[in-house]
């Protein structure tokens, strides 16, 4: 009897540039295993001048985790190099054509343009950066994951009034009930994709709001995942409905009457 076997698809090469100026070590293990849910990462270099006393903490990261040190001198007081070498090298790759995206580890604005140049030859690009970020530099990016829920955490605990573990540093996390932006945001998002009934998948609703907002992430919020996230508010309706190809279900929400909002 012969089988036939799925194709495997293939995954997207990435190159992951860091600032050491603007990066920390003590991520870089969190940070490398969140870069592997978007692909390889077949480049990973990090820019900074190591000559310096405040980036010794990092040899036995890069040896752990091959990433290539890249050394670059501050030729003028006050004048960060590192930017420029990194914006080199990255146009140099992006050239090259062997990639098909982009993770960019940095809190600094200067990297704006270039996440800008690269999603304009079409490739994706992943931005990793401190809450402090500008925004300029978030919305350039096809998505953008802030580094404070990467920090290694404590075991997790129960999120109140829920069964759903999340981080046990809750200091970085966001009101979700509180973020007046983020919840017009959703329900804009599912009145956007909704049939006549008011239902929409809520796979489709997660990647509206990715496209309005690259640094919407259910783990801002403490959730792990969007559907638990979703089924915290209580402001939906959820339908799990059994997908065509009878391999799992698909979920569908949609907006609460308010009379039967508890």
């Amino acid at each position: 009897m012969e089988y036939n076997s799925v194709p495997i698809e293939r995954q997207k090469r990435l190159a992951v540039l860091i600032d050491a100026d603007n990066a920390q070590a003590s991520i870089i293990k969190n940070l490398l295993d969140e870069v592997a849910k978007y692909g390889v990462a077949s480049v990973k270099r990090i820019y900074g001048n190591w000559t310096t006393p405040q980036h010794q903490g990092w040899k036995d990261v890069l040896l752990s985790n091959s990433i290539i040190p890249i050394q670059q001198f501050n030729y003028t007081v006050k004048k960060n190099a590192t930017d420029s070498a990194l914006i080199i090298d990255a146009m140099d790759l992006l050239h090259a054509g062997n990639l098909d995206g982009f993770c960019l580890v940095s809190s600094d604005s200067d990297f704006t343009r270039l996440a800008s140049r690269i999603r304009e030859s079409g490739l994706m690009v992943y931005g990793f950066g401190e809450e402090k970020t500008p925004k300029a530099f978030v919305d350039a990016c096809d998505k953008f994951i802030y580094t404070e829920i990467l920090r290694p955490t404590e075991p997790a605990t129960e999120h109140v009034g829920t069964a759903t573990p999340v981080y046990r540093n809750a200091t970085v996390f966001k009101d979700m009930k509180k973020d007046q932006k983020f919840l017009k945001l959703l329900k804009n998002s599912v009145e956007d994709s909704s049939d006549d009934q008011g239902w929409v998948e809520l796979g489709l609703v997660g990647q509206n709001i990715q496209k309005k907002s690259p640094e919407f992430d259910s783990r801002n919020y403490g959730f792990k995942k969007f559907f638990d996230l979703i089924r915290s508010l209580d402001l939906f309706e959820i339908d799990e409905r059994q997908s065509k190809d009878q391999v799992g279900k698909i979920i569908y929400i949609r907006e609460r009457m308010k009379k039967n909002r508890k």
